[in-house]
């Protein structure tokens, strides 16, 4: 079942950011753009790859006016651990969520039941807590977070832009297409 257009179901997390450890909810979702990217697992090999390229484009949805979450079935403690001694991880500024109950995982439909660990997935999510993206990843494959960067701003001009759609390769200041009954067999 697909996710797109739900509503983030209600969660409490224990997290590690810039040194501390903090709570965090559906709540915080609200009024603002997120990104949800599940790994596997913390001291595991693509995953460093995948977040330290999630934090060199954090400045980048910064000012887009998003936030970034990190999130595996490993506790906030272990996110504190990894950061301290990684040097790609000890780079990472956003929030690295602890999901050791698995229910942010499961909610999200991302956990590997066999294994008790998450897949790679990345949500984009409006900032009334809606998907607005998804994508799924074998444990194999890397993500590169310049494409999410692309997709939130397909995804915030679309929402601010009634009426219009982004087609593929879209980039900011590029054309759009506005549906309609002209355009049927055109394209």
């Amino acid at each position: 079942m697909s996710l797109i257009g739900k509503e983030v179901q209600p969660f409490k997390a224990q997290a590690f950011q810039n040194g501390q450890f903090i709570e965090v909810t559906e709540e915080n979702l609200k009024g603002k753009w997120s990104v949800f990217c599940f790994y596997p697992a913390d001291f595991t090999f693509v995953c460093p790859t995948e977040l330290e390229d999630l934090q060199n484009q954090y400045a980048t949805l910064k000012e887009l006016g998003v936030e970034v979450y990190s999130v595996s079935t490993d506790t906030h403690f272990t996110h504190k651990a990894w950061h301290d001694h990684s040097e790609a991880i000890g780079k990472i500024e956003y929030i690295m969520i602890g999901d050791p109950s698995q229910k942010i995982s499961r909610n999200f439909d991302v956990l590997n039941e066999e294994e008790g660990l998450a897949d790679r997935g990345t949500f984009i999510i409006d900032p009334d807590g809606i998907v607005q993206a998804v994508e799924i990843n074998a444990g194999g494959i890397g993500r590169d977070a310049s494409t999410i960067v692309n997709k939130i701003k397909a995804a915030q001009y679309v929402r601010n832009n009634p009426g219009e759609v982004c087609p593929a390769k879209w980039q900011e200041g590029s054309a759009t297409l506005k549906p309609s009954l002209d355009l049927v067999g055109k394209i």
